[in-house]
């Protein structure tokens, strides 16, 4: 088996407010609860070039108040609050590789920039769209980190379209059945995998970036990864043609999964070529 990154639900190491981040996102009631305890790991990690993946949110459920999903003037978001960790790991080991995954807000972007080429961050096809008042009423459009404001959708987009290796394409797509996603506890997640290309192809043509997609999509990831090119994989091909997204996919009622903009149009398509 070939390990090629290790991936942290990490605490908020701080001189005021010292939580942890058990069950900031699905999985992860066994998170880390100590970060200085895994800097002999992390030391290792940085010697033999693998990559820290960071969910980076310090949950709101904790003991500082000022810590909530969505920020204001007096409160700051899960994710803004976690930034400082991050910069705090790069600096103690800044030959190791971090991603900072799912970036939600322009401070995430800021903070990626930041930093030296080790540290790189993901963005989402669903974080390109959405924004709190898409989820707060919409089950199916609530994941973990939430999606923000206006101002931080931008931030991601022009992150995205910028063609900056720092930043690429991280589908967080999630599964889960209709009777996770509609109940009293919901599932964090959209399930976007089946139409992420078309999504995101969406956007880049929206702003007139189509040029910087390939990129984005398949080369800036896989160049951070180390990941070679191999001759012998398939191609995609995006296509400027109306396709509808499924109501469901899987099973029946409670057990179908509903993808993200369901029965809605998008103006792109694949065709996916052999090698």
């Amino acid at each position: 088996m070939l390990i090629i990154g290790v991936k942290s639900y990490p605490k908020y190491p701080s001189a005021i407010c010292c939580v942890n981040s058990r069950g900031v996102t699905t999985n992860s009631d066994s998170g880390v609860l100590s970060y200085e305890q895994y800097y002999p790991v992390f030391a290792a990690m940085e010697k033999h070039d693998l990559i820290l993946n960071l969910h980076g949110e310090v949950p709101p459920n904790t003991s500082d108040p000022n810590i909530k999903v969505a920020d204001s003037s007096t409160v700051l978001t899960a994710e803004t609050s976690f930034l400082p960790t991050l910069l705090s790991l790069h600096a103690r080991f800044p030959k190791l590789r971090i991603i900072l995954e799912h970036c939600t807000t322009a401070a995430a972007i800021e903070a990626v920039l930041a930093c030296g080429p080790s540290v790189a961050g993901t963005i989402t096809a669903h974080h390109l769209y959405l924004t709190v008042d898409s989820w707060a009423g919409d089950p199916f459009n609530f994941c973990k980190p939430v999606a923000k404001f206006p101002s931080d959708k931008q931030a991601l987009i022009t992150a995205a379209t910028s063609g900056n290796k720092k930043f690429f394409l991280g589908s967080d797509s999630a599964p889960h059945p209709q009777k996770s996603k509609i109940a009293k506890k919901v599932a964090a997640g959209v399930f976007t995998q089946p139409y992420v290309m078309q999504y995101v192809t969406e956007i880049f043509d929206r702003v007139g970036k189509l040029d910087r997609l390939k990129g984005f999509a398949t080369e800036f990831g896989r160049e951070f990864y180390r990941v070679p090119y191999e001759t012998t994989e398939g191609r995609i091909v995006m296509v400027k043609k109306a396709v509808s997204v499924q109501e469901t996919f899987g099973g029946q009622g409670g057990d179908a999964i509903v993808p993200f903009r369901a029965g809605e149009k998008l103006a792109w398509d694949v065709i996916w070529l052999e090698a």
